[in-house]
């Protein structure tokens, strides 16, 4: 059962196109014309629209931006719709609604269900909506990475489950093994920097420094270096204050404040603000009183003894050595050394840590080999299964003969340190498992199997491809499938098996074929043709559904370049007949 289709895109200012509403078919869809009229632009309109990457080379000239729209029809159960949804898309009446807008300058935007949504999203739905295939995926099938992509696709939770663990256990192996070179190779430097580690908390410990003692140092020194000035000014000071004893007719600052005071206080009660200022004459007096007294107790206080200026200056040079090569002041030498003491038992734990890395990276690559073992294994039975469904499809391909195969090899190592033990070898392995994957072709009895890439001619690949992904649609199938011209260098009875094939598939899925081979369009449920006008660009009428004698004529031009030909029209007509009675429908 087909849980989406898609049954229409408006495709505007895209390449050649300038508005064209392209209408599909539940079943077989085929897209014609002639060369450069633009029928690619169907491709590159639904990768748009499946999240891929926006070009805005595409934008056609003139235009401000390119916009695809498409319609899709979903179940609402489906993971398409239930994906859409928790994105906040709304489905109306079993319809989904995707856009995709690409300016000029390179912007690009995406809607789903009426809502702004990331492009990565269409992306994300992609791989449940859409399998395209085009001329560029043959070439990738070429690739043995894309040959053991294809493999573990079709093998599924066989390989996927190992192949999951092993990937965990490979990047782990990769930090490990990153961590132990560094290690290893930088001992020496590691060394040398523990040592002046030792020698700089040596240094720290042998003068004890405390908090703030710098700051302190600084402020006794200056104070026992000027002591015997301090002292005179301290008395001089309080002698100002407070009187001489020595001088009994001198004046200080206490006495002509008393006087001030009896002054006023005799008659403050007349006048208020007067005795306000009274009482701050008196606040004065006891203040010059409370600072003579202080200053006669720091200047008996002070203390010029030589010994302890010698002691606080030799201490300071000791602190000096330190904020010379550690800090600008001694909170920063203290915190340097914090620093280095956690930076020495990280380097005096090398040699633990280099045990505890070795042993855990020996684990780890016996881990990889019984895991690489059961990816292969897994691969192996896979491959045996694969093989087979895609020999039985290219014999409905015309090519009863050919037989595929894969060849799985792994790669030995001498240096077993450079490799995993896979079976009692030390074998090469990399991020997928240990594995060489390769998918060969022998195309006729007698031959020997040899890479596609080497033994397949461009028709025969295409036919590959095209059994690969029927192969595809019956183990893990989506709703639709794009053929691109797949059907490229087939010709003849060939032709017409692919046709047929594809029409085969189209009953359990939505195809789309974009195609020159009338033995191909022949068996679409839906013809498709996309003209160009006289300007040069594809308008609104320039996709149109061939029925009836229209169809007729664009399969006569397919097959001689001539609509008028009576010669081509018996042929088409043939052409549709047969594809009618293969496929029990057709137009």
């Amino acid at each position: 059962m087909v849980v989406s289709v898609l049954e229409e895109m408006r495709i505007r200012s895209l390449g050649v196109i300038d508005d064209a509403v392209v209408e599909l078919s539940p079943g077989f869809t085929a897209v014609t014309g002639e060369t450069g009229a633009g029928k690619t632009m169907v491709v590159t309109s639904l990768g748009l629209l499946l999240g891929g990457r926006a070009d805005p080379a595409l934008v056609r000239m003139g235009a401000r931006s390119a916009v695809v729209e498409g319609r899709l029809a979903v179940d609402p159960a489906s993971p398409v719709a239930l994906r859409a949804e928790e994105a906040g898309a709304e489905l109306d009446d079993g319809t989904l609604l995707v856009s995709r807008t690409l300016s000029a300058e390179g912007r690009s935007r995406a809607h789903l269900g009426g809502r702004s949504v990331p492009v990565g999203l269409l992306g994300e739905l992609a791989d449940d909506l859409v399998a395209v295939h085009g001329q560029t995926d043959q070439q990738g099938l070429l690739r043995p990475a894309r040959q053991r992509q294809a493999l573990d696709r079709y093998a599924g939770d066989a390989v996927a489950a190992p192949l999951a663990k092993y990937a965990d256990a490979y990047r782990r192996l990769r930090a490990v093994t990153t961590e132990l070179a560094e290690l290893t190779t930088r001992a020496r430097e590691r060394a040398q920097e523990a040592d002046l580690l030792r020698f700089g908390l040596d240094e720290v410990a042998a003068v004890e420094p405390l908090p703030g003692e710098d700051a302190e140092l600084a402020a006794e020194a200056e104070r026992l270096g000027h002591a015997e000035a301090l002292a005179s000014a301290a008395t001089a000071a309080h002698a100002a204050l407070a009187g001489n004893p020595e001088d009994p007719e001198g004046i200080d600052a206490a006495t002509l404040v008393a006087g001030a005071h009896r002054a006023v206080e005799a008659v403050r009660s007349h006048d208020p603000a007067l005795a306000a200022l009274a009482d701050r004459i008196g606040e004065i007096g006891i203040l010059v009183s409370d600072v003579a007294g202080e200053l006669a107790g720091y200047a008996s206080g002070l203390d010029s003894d030589p010994l302890r200026l010698a002691a606080v200056e030799e201490r300071r040079a000791a602190l000096t050595q330190l904020t010379r090569k550690y800090g600008q002041d001694i909170a920063e030498v203290l915190a340097w050394a914090e620093r280095g003491a956690e930076r020495l038992g990280e380097l005096d734990g090398d040699d633990e840590r280099i045990g505890e890395l070795t042993a855990e990276r020996d684990a780890l690559r016996a881990e990889l080999g019984g895991l690489a073992q059961a990816v292969s294994d897994a691969r192996a039975e896979a491959a045996e299964r694969f093989a087979e469904a895609v020999t039985a499809e290219l014999a409905e391909l015309a090519m009863p003969h050919a037989r595929v195969t894969f060849a799985i090899r792994q790669t030995e190592v001498a240096d077993a340190d450079s490799g995993i033990d896979v079976g009692g070898r030390a074998v090469a392995y990399g991020p997928h498992g240990a594995d060489e994957v390769e998918l060969l072709l022998a195309p006729h009895p007698g031959a020997v199997p040899r890479p596609i890439a080497k033994g397949a001619s461009g028709g025969e690949l295409s036919r590959v491809m095209l059994a690969v992904e029927v192969v595809f649609a019956g183990s893990a199938p989506v709703p639709t499938y794009l053929f691109d011209e797949v059907d490229a260098g087939v010709g003849g009875k060939a032709a017409v098996e692919v046709g047929r094939r594809l029409a085969r598939l189209a009953r359990t899925a939505q195809v789309v074929v974009v195609t020159h081979l009338p033995q191909v369009a022949a068996f679409a449920d839906r013809h498709l043709v996309v003209e160009k006008t006289h300007e040069g660009s594809v308008t609104r009428s320039g996709v149109q559904a061939m029925e009836g004698e229209d169809r007729i004529r664009e399969l006569s031009r397919m097959l001689a370049g001539q609509e008028d030909s009576e010669l081509a029209r018996a042929h088409a007509e043939e052409l549709l007949a047969a594809a009618r009675g293969a496929s029990g429908g057709g137009a």
